[in-house]
């Protein structure tokens, strides 16, 4: 079954069962997807490469920090502050 899945599909789905924020080494989450896929890869270097652009792009996923990816669900949305909006009448 997961064989007929994307690889990005997969990445979510290992992520989702690892446990709520739990991120994992992005060359350990890619092993592990390359295993469930039964994928046959000549060179390790590019598949990892491939793999982890598609995670990179997929919104679904947030980097966080040191190599580790988990889900952008675990993390709260970042709110950057702006100066005041508002003007008071004098």
């Amino acid at each position: 079954m997961e064989e007929n899945i994307s690889e990005v599909d997969l990445a979510y789905q290992i992520l989702s069962e690892s446990g709520k924020e739990n991120p994992i080494y992005f060359k350990k989450l890619i092993r592990q997807i390359i295993a469930k896929k039964n994928k046959v890869v000549q060179n390790e270097a590019a598949a990892i490469s491939e793999i982890y652009t598609m995670i990179n792009m997929d919104s679904r996923f947030q980097h966080a920090g040191d190599g580790l990816w988990g889900l952008t669900d675990w993390y709260p949305p970042e709110t950057k502050r702006r100066g005041s909006t508002k003007t008071t009448a004098k």
